[in-house]
């Protein structure tokens, strides 16, 4: 099967098939992810906190950005690539976020690019777009923006907040946008904005009506018990077995009973004893 395309993905909400984006961030994952048969795969800044341990997104770089890229496009053979443009790397000036963009492209191996904002980053899609790169919108919770939404809240609840919600979304795709991720949005909101766009939406907390979701790799496997958001579902509960497995490693090492004779390397002749020197 060859690797999904952009007409695809559009396809997709035009024959009202539901789109499966999962996170991923090395090779490994990426490898399963797409061998179960996902149909996008999203590198994100959300690295900075599942990979790097940082309390945000903010300080990811575009060099990490397009290591993560580069490492998860060796694991994809159907799955379609898309990469965050990190903080500050498109926001100065649409010929900066075109340059970011191309360097993901050329350099990662994605097929396309995701940024956040409505209104204010249509210049920036548009100057990307008519490049030939296609481009992921993100609205709703933007989280490199949450020091100006006052963290990570949900978006659109009043009258005058869904008015904006909507006019950001018709805006990115008026610049060319092929796909849209709406994060965080009451559900009745997500589905008249995905039933108003001519593109598919991506929810994540934003409800059944999209045409997709998305959910971080880890999350969906339970790879920490202690992060509950509300619109995750755990599929797995993956951190209890993997602790256990590493301490039953670490109780055989102990004990000397790994590594067994099975695990080991014979000679057909004894090893020479080795000669002191005086």
């Amino acid at each position: 099967m060859p690797r999904k395309t952009v007409p695809d993905l559009q396809r997709m909400k035009a024959e009202n098939h539901k789109i499966a984006m999962i996170t991923a961030y090395d090779y490994t994952m990426a490898r399963l992810v797409d061998m179960a048969g996902v149909d996008m795969v999203l590198v994100g800044d959300s690295l900075g906190m599942v990979v790097q341990g940082a309390e945000d997104t903010l300080s990811v770089t575009l060099e990490d950005m397009i290591y993560h890229s580069r490492c998860v496009s060796r694991g994809l053979t159907k799955a379609h690539l898309t990469v965050d443009l990190p903080f500050m790397s498109f926001q100065i000036s649409p010929a900066q976020a075109l340059e970011n963009a191309g360097r993901i492209i050329k350099e990662g191996h994605a097929q396309s690019v995701k940024l956040e904002g409505g209104e204010r980053s249509a210049a920036a899609i548009r100057a990307i777009v008519q490049a030939g790169i296609p481009v992921v919108g993100h609205v709703g919770l933007t989280p490199q923006s949450l020091h100006a939404l006052g963290g990570y809240r949900l978006q659109g609840r009043g009258a005058e907040a869904a008015k904006r919600l909507i006019q950001d979304s018709l805006a990115v795709e008026e610049a060319g946008a092929f796909c849209l991720v709406l994060e965080m949005v009451p559900a009745d909101l997500a589905s008249r904005i995905t039933e108003e766009l001519a593109i598919p939406t991506i929810g994540i907390g934003a409800g059944v009506g999209c045409d997709g979701q998305v959910l971080v790799c880890n999350d969906l496997l339970g790879l920490d018990s202690s992060f509950k958001p509300r619109f995750v579902k755990r599929f797995a509960e993956l951190e209890a077995p993997v602790a256990d497995a590493v301490k039953a490693y670490i109780q055989d090492v102990r004990e000397g009973t790994f590594p067994g004779v099975e695990h080991s390397f014979v000679r057909k002749h004894p090893a020479p004893r080795l000669a002191r020197v005086y």
